[in-house]
């Protein structure tokens, strides 16, 4: 009886759990219709929100630090440049500061882990 009674109760809870609007898609990936295949979109608040800058590999040099415009800085960013992106807490690129790298297939960081005031699109 108690073994039934523990299939039942997970059952309903799985039903719920599928039925529920906000649940059944809250693991989907971000849908950044803003930012396009080619392009590094940084944003000055998590989540893309906030004052966005683009970056094409046309008009920027690779390897070579690109400080973003003064007084401002990225919480969260998109890399779909299909290069790899460093994103430096320094405006300078300095390795003293925090830093990463995001591969170029398509990273979406809704939040990045320091305030992104620089970055460097690398070859390969």
């Amino acid at each position: 009886m108690r073994t039934s009674m523990m299939a039942k109760v997970t059952t309903v809870a799985l039903a719920t759990m599928a039925l529920t609007p906000g649940l059944a898609t809250a693991a989907a990936p971000p849908t950044l219709v803003n930012c396009a295949a080619g392009e590094l979109c940084l944003w000055a608040k998590t989540d893309f929100k906030g004052a966005r800058h683009t970056y094409e590999l046309s008009g920027t040099d690779i390897e070579s630090c690109v400080a973003l415009p003064e007084g401002s800085s990225a919480a969260s960013l998109a890399n779909r440049t299909g290069r790899p992106v460093t994103t430096y807490q320094s405006a300078e690129c300095a390795e003293t500061g925090e830093f990463q790298t995001y591969p170029g297939s398509g990273t979406w960081a809704p939040e990045a882990p320091y305030r992104v005031r620089a970055f460097k699109i690398w070859e390969r």
